[in-house]
C-alpha cells in the first residue's frame, strides 16, 4: 500500500540561479531526501547539480551559481472526468 502512495507523488523542485531573474521549476520522481543529498554533494564537491526530471530529462546546474533550492511534494493530477 505504501508503494502505491509513493507512485502517486512527485517532488516539485525550484532552483534559483545567481544573477538570473527567473527560477528553474520542474517535477522529479526522486524523493525529497534524494534531492537534498544531490544538492549537498554538488555544493560540497563543487560539481554540477544533476537531477532527472519526471519525464526523464536531465538538469545540470553548476554548484557555484546555485542561489537556493526549494522542495515541495505535489500529487500527480489525473486526466478526465473520472477525477472530478
Amino acid at each position: 500500500m505504501l508503494e502505491l502512495e509513493r507512485e502517486a507523488t512527485t517532488v516539485e523542485v525550484k532552483i534559483g540561479v545567481q544573477n538570473v531573474a527567473r527560477e528553474i521549476t520542474f517535477d522529479t520522481d526522486a524523493s525529497a531526501d534524494e534531492v537534498v543529498k544531490a544538492v549537498t554533494a554538488a555544493i560540497e564537491g563543487g560539481t554540477p547539480l544533476t537531477l532527472t526530471g519526471e519525464k526523464g530529462r536531465q538538469l545540470l546546474v553548476p554548484a557555484g551559481v546555485l542561489g537556493y533550492v526549494q522542495l515541495g511534494e505535489t500529487e500527480k493530477r489525473g486526466v478526465g472526468f473520472g477525477n472530478i
